[in-house]
């Protein structure tokens, strides 16, 4: 909700070295501060946002009509988005790649039924699609899946992997009154594991609030939630091919992991849908850093899972794609830094290392 710019400053000697796993060499390091800003950002090994959205015109004005109906104010960010303006803010921040995906917030595609989820999911994956081959190089996709209609959905996934190309696919957190471990859904995740696909989960918003504004609290815990259907449905010890990537560091799973634990880390059927233990199946996933980057989370999360499984996620155009620097605070080593700024996604997906 916030945009924000990377700079350098010569003078802030603890910023260059935390930040040295992003330069290209050690002539970069060294020469840095003598640079213009856009040299020296030049020479800075780019990040791979994993958390970046976009809005096709379609689902733009349903998302907008959408909070008008319900007088829910319009986030300045996304109102003001724009293909050129996202590359813009792109080049400022030094992020070389944002894969898209479709923000999820207003639920079961504005209740408009199975059919015209399908139809707007076309919309978004084409918009994508045209978006990639317009900026070679600097996006990639996140394939939006509509899964309200099974059969659509397998289609509109083979046409967005095989036809587009696209890197994995984007699901949200629940569907209507239906969790991620539903068994209904049992097709579609078949198909990803054959793939080995990677499947990007962002979440919704809770009908129940505090009264908080939703995004604060309700939007962290449909993520806690949708992790812990996969987990107790066996999903995760079904589908062991499927590369799992969670928003915001994972909601709160990081925080709740001991106590699921506690309450299912003992049953007699455990290895059945969690071979490897709660705290196990939980650590094979991968989670990002979007609006997570609190030196509370990332501990949390750290201790949770390895560097490894931590990608760089900004949650553009709501917050500002510089949360590297937040990062840079942590006391990471170099080489952290480097495997949650792009090594991490490229893991993930390969393809971004040409």
């Amino acid at each position: 909700m916030i945009e924000g710019t990377c700079k350098f400053h010569s003078s802030a000697a603890s910023t260059l070295r935390s930040r040295r796993g992003f330069l290209a060499g050690s002539a970069a390091v060294i020469g840095a501060g003598m640079l213009p800003a856009a040299a020296a950002a030049a020479q800075q090994e780019k990040l791979v946002d994993t958390h970046h959205h976009f809005y096709p015109p379609e689902y733009q004005k349903l998302w907008l009509d959408w909070e008008d109906a319900r007088k829910s104010p319009h986030f300045p960010g996304q109102v003001a988005w724009s293909k050129g303006k996202a590359i813009e803010d792109m080049d400022k921040a030094g992020i070389g790649v944002g894969i898209l995906s479709i923000a999820s917030t207003p639920g079961v595609w504005f209740d408009l039924g199975a059919e015209k989820a399908g139809q707007l999911a076309r919309a978004c994956n084409d918009f994508a699609a045209q978006m990639m081959r317009d900026n070679p190089g600097r996006f990639g996709l996140f394939a939006t899946l509509s899964m309200l209609d099974i059969e659509g959905t397998l289609r509109e996934l083979e046409y967005a992997l095989d036809t587009l190309k696209a890197d994995g696919v984007g699901l949200q957190s629940s569907y209507g009154d239906k969790w991620l471990g539903n068994a209904v859904y049992k097709p579609v995740f078949e198909e990803l594991n054959r793939r080995k696909a990677v499947v990007y989960v962002h979440p919704l918003v809770a009908s129940l609030s505090v009264g908080t504004f939703p995004a604060v609290i309700e939007v962290p815990h449909d993520t806690t939630r949708a992790v812990t259907s996969l987990l107790l449905s066996g999903a995760f010890a079904r589908w062991r091919d499927i590369k799992w990537l969670f928003s915001h560091a994972g909601g709160t799973i990081p925080m709740m992991a001991g106590r699921i634990d506690a309450f299912y880390g003992k049953r007699p059927n455990l290895k059945e849908f969690a071979p490897e233990g709660i705290f196990g199946e939980l650590s094979r996933l991968n989670y990002d850093t979007a609006n997570a980057t609190s030196a509370p989370t990332m501990a949390a999360l750290l201790k949770l899972v390895p560097t490894s499984k931590v990608t760089y996620g900004s949650d553009y155009p709501y917050f500002g794609l510089d949360q590297i620097k937040a990062l840079e605070q942590l006391g990471l080593s170099a080489a952290d830094l480097k495997a949650i700024g792009s090594a991490n996604a490229i893991r993930l997906v390969p393809r971004l290392s040409t």
